[in-house]
């Protein structure tokens, strides 16, 4: 089945700040479950897919992805990057992980360009606390809804 898009969130619920990808997900599908449940876009939450992404993002023509990042911003700050954005390795976030999103784009893009989104966004949340089985801090909870307010946009945007 073919989707026009997929909204994936990125992460891991059991480290912190790590998991807002998929709790900004989560707040979106809430906030507006109109654009979520429309039979024309797909909803992932992944945590650590690494090169699995590649599988979620095939079938698609536009992919919003949700993440935490790093980039020495305050935490909680909404980051808005396109795909060439995470490819220009002066880029101002990049993913939290250690084998990252831009690293997978880059490889898919490579590897079989025909299966790629041809429109793919970033939503990333900067983090903070990224420890072993903490919570998500406070200026990253707080963050949540505006990052959801982001994927509506991001979203109406890609389907018009």
């Amino acid at each position: 089945m073919t989707n026009d898009l997929v909204v994936i969130g990125i992460g891991q619920a059991l480290r912190g700040d790590d998991g807002a990808g998929l709790a900004a997900v989560r707040v979106w599908q809430q906030t507006y479950p109109g654009s979520a449940s429309r039979s024309n876009v797909r909803v992932e939450l992944a945590e650590l897919p690494g090169i699995g992404l590649l599988s979620l993002l095939e079938g698609t023509r536009a992919a919003i992805l949700v993440d935490a990042v790093r980039s020495g911003g305050l935490p909680g700050t909404v980051h808005i990057l396109s795909e060439a954005d995470l490819s220009n390795p002066h880029a101002s976030s990049a993913s939290a992980h250690g084998w990252g999103v831009a690293e997978t784009l880059a490889l898919g893009r490579q590897l079989s360009p025909q299966h790629m989104p041809g429109s793919i966004q970033l939503i990333g949340i900067e983090a903070g606390e990224i420890g072993m089985g903490e919570a998500i801090s406070p200026p990253v909870a707080e963050a949540l809804t505006k990052a959801a307010s982001k994927i509506e946009q991001a979203v109406c945007q890609a389907l018009a």
